[in-house]
């Protein structure tokens, strides 16, 4: 809040001191940053360890994993709603702000949308350093585990992870937030690429069949995208749990942690870093892929719908998979820290499930959403013209 509180009176000042720049630009960028405030605060409300969202998916740890992966999901549902709205209104209420601009000139409506996304990453250096604090303190926790510093480092490392998942699902919030702005004001630019070389203007309407046929398909690319990613950490982890059998089964004295025995760590390590980068050429290639195809099919207006779909869908699910993710971890680092049972319960053990469903969701398909959608809008507009010229029934 101390940060945004100072961004705000400087960036005034600084504006009242520049007569370049107009009262409404400011203004589009201070309801950007307030919007990225309150899906800040969304996001702490439903991954926070000290709130009820939290407390409520450890209670329905005690029930067994089924009810920790409904509970959890279900909340990350609901922590959609308000980011959502949030975006929206930044959206709509930069375009209306700057619109009386327009008779200067220059399409100043579309360019508050990408002022109000600016003004959301106003506070990037804070947001950086947030994100960063999480896997720091991720990584301190595993080195305390490791070194068996004991017990009462681990209950702080515990604490100071916890509060690192919050902080991650927040800058994740403002990023999901950011980006969403972003590929609006890039859906205003495919718009106006097409308009200057064809001098075709564009409207999507729900009503055109091209359109339609656009939205739903580029609807559904969020869903395959995070789907092809999530099933690609679960193939590599089966490859990497097999890979430490057999250095249990093969490395003498291993199991037993006998002194002066270590683990293959470069054969785990060449897993991980070669399955990620297999496992994401396939993902971006499909998004791309039929970002074309879509083009050459229904021609610029079917692209316009797709874009729009993609948006919507993608900004829905990084949300939720962000802030479900971070609950399910905290919810096991709730019960861990004494609560529901602790350690070694029954509620613990549906916490681990919850928590390893959870990585996957805010670690790998959530961030990448963001994207996915930067991308395909690119793509988009680069190829407009081609998707004008081009086009099987546009």
């Amino acid at each position: 809040m101390l940060t945004c509180g100072i961004f705000t009176v400087l960036t005034l000042i600084a504006t009242l001191l520049t007569p370049e720049f107009h009262i409404r630009v400011w203004g589009a960028a201070f309801l950007g940053m307030l919007v990225g405030v309150i899906i800040g605060f969304t996001s702490e409300f439903f991954t926070g360890d000290d709130k009820k969202p939290v407390e409520k998916v450890a209670e329905a740890c005690k029930s067994g994993p089924a009810f920790t992966i409904l509970s959890g999901f279900s909340y990350g549902l609901v922590s959609v709603m308000p980011s959502i709205i949030g975006i929206g209104v930044a959206a709509l209420g930069a375009y209306k702000l700057l619109e009386p601009l327009q008779a200067q000139g220059g399409n100043y409506p579309m360019f508050g949308i990408s002022i109000a996304a600016i003004g959301m990453l106003s506070i990037v250096g804070m947001i950086i350093s947030n994100d960063a604090y999480g896997p720091i303190v991720d990584n301190a926790r595993g080195l305390a585990e490791m070194a068996e510093l004991g017990d009462e480092v681990l209950d702080i490392t515990d604490k100071l992870d916890a509060a690192g998942n919050t902080a991650k699902a927040i800058t994740k919030g403002f990023a999901i937030g950011a980006a969403g702005l972003t590929v609006i004001a890039l859906l205003g630019a495919f718009q106006e690429i097409v308009q200057s070389a064809t001098g075709q203007i564009i409207t999507f309407n729900l009503m055109d069949p091209l359109v339609f046929f656009g939205t739903l398909i580029g609807s559904a690319i969020p869903a395959v995208f995070s789907a092809m990613l999530m099933l690609g950490v679960n193939r590599n982890s089966q490859v990497m749990v097999e890979e430490i059998h057999r250095q249990f089964d093969t490395i003498e004295g291993l199991k037993e942690g006998k002194p002066g025995v270590a683990p293959e760590y470069d054969k785990c390590i060449d897993i991980a870093t070669i399955g990620a980068i297999k496992e994401l050429i396939p993902a971006g290639l499909t998004a791309i892929i039929v970002t074309l195809v879509v083009g050459f099919v229904g021609g610029v207006n079917a692209m316009g719908g797709f874009l729009a779909g993609n948006i919507v869908t993608g900004l829905f699910l990084a949300l939720l998979m962000s802030n479900a993710g971070g609950l399910w971890d905290n919810a096991k680092k709730y019960i861990e820290s004494g609560n529901c049972g602790g350690k070694g319960s029954d509620a613990h053990k549906a916490a681990v499930i919850g928590d390893t469903v959870g990585d996957p969701f805010k670690d790998t398909a959530g961030p990448s959403i963001n994207t996915q959608i930067t991308v395909v809008s690119l793509v988009a507009s680069i190829t407009a013209v081609l998707f004008a010229t081009f086009s099987l029934f546009g």
